[in-house]
């Protein structure tokens, strides 16, 4: 059940957006000389991703010292634009947002979730006569944004290996796209497991999955390469101890990183190049 507390900086999320990223500054250690952006991407909606990134970070920045400002775009591609051109320190994306990220401004991962892999999914109405990708073919199906990984290019990537062609409309972010499916705007939408977990259990009952991609290392929370090996080891050393009480726990499945684990570009992320999603990809502003 949600506290008042996490309705209320729901609420206060939700009007912040209205004038542009959602903003919570110095969450952590209020002494801390350095103030660092930390941008999520917004997959979800900014209440959503406030009340849950906004404690773990304020835990987390006194654990270790740091302070930071938590910012959360009002769409992917606005997160996109920040991203690639070099402009928050802290970030958590995507896998492919994470390649593209060491590719033109060399941030580095520094740790993801070493259990829960992401695996993009096609989602039907539970009702629907539809059983396979093939009876998609011209068909109007909802993605969150073109660059979302699994949810988007996975799914783009094997609809096209296919050669089944469909109309996607994007809707923004995980939550539209089901609702959409749902209220029969779309008759399939893209999405990921660890979303679909956490709707309401009267979404999901309304949903079924008719496809699922392979599995890959999650979203990797990155840094700029300004930001000191020192302040990583930090950071990643606060995170880690999370696992260790029941309360860190809690926070840590807010924001669907259990089980947290140091990572590397090379060893987890750089094997997604081979996939050469860059054919679907749709960047502005660049």
């Amino acid at each position: 059940m949600r506290t008042v507390k996490q309705h209320l900086l729901g609420i206060f999320a939700s009007a912040l957006l209205v004038s542009g990223a959602v903003q919570a500054a110095c969450l952590g250690d209020p002494h801390s000389t350095k103030v660092y952006s930390f941008d999520v991407v917004p997959q979800l909606t900014a209440a959503k991703i406030y009340t849950t990134w906004s404690p773990l970070l304020q835990r987390v920045g006194q654990e270790a010292g740091l302070c930071f400002e938590l910012r959360v775009w009002p769409t992917i591609p606005e997160f996109e634009q920040k991203l690639l051109k070099g402009d928050p320190e802290f970030v958590f994306l995507n896998p492919y947002h994470a390649v593209l990220a060491y590719q033109k401004k060399k941030y580095q991962p520094l740790l993801a979730d070493s259990e829960d892999l992401l695996t993009g999914i096609l989602v039907v109405r539970t009702d629907s006569p539809i059983q396979s990708l093939e009876a998609l073919k011209g068909k109007t199906i909802s993605l969150p944004a073109p660059n979302a990984f699994a949810a988007s290019l996975l799914i783009r990537a094997e609809l096209a290996k296919r050669k089944i062609d469909v109309q996607p409309v994007f809707v923004k972010t995980h939550s539209n796209v089901y609702r959409s499916v749902i209220g029969k705007d779309a008759v399939a939408g893209g999405g990921v497991n660890n979303t679909l977990d956490n709707e309401a259990p009267e979404v999901r009952q309304q949903l079924r999955v008719l496809f699922e991609t392979p599995a890959y290392t999650p979203h990797p929370i990155v840094t700029h390469p300004s930001v000191p090996e020192a302040v990583r080891e930090r950071f990643l050393q606060a995170m880690l101890k999370l696992t260790q009480d029941d309360a860190g726990r809690k926070l840590l499945d807010g924001i669907n990183l259990q089980k947290p684990q140091p990572v590397t570009y090379g060893k987890h992320y750089k094997p997604l190049e081979k996939l050469q999603l860059e054919k679907f990809l749709v960047l502005s502003g660049q």
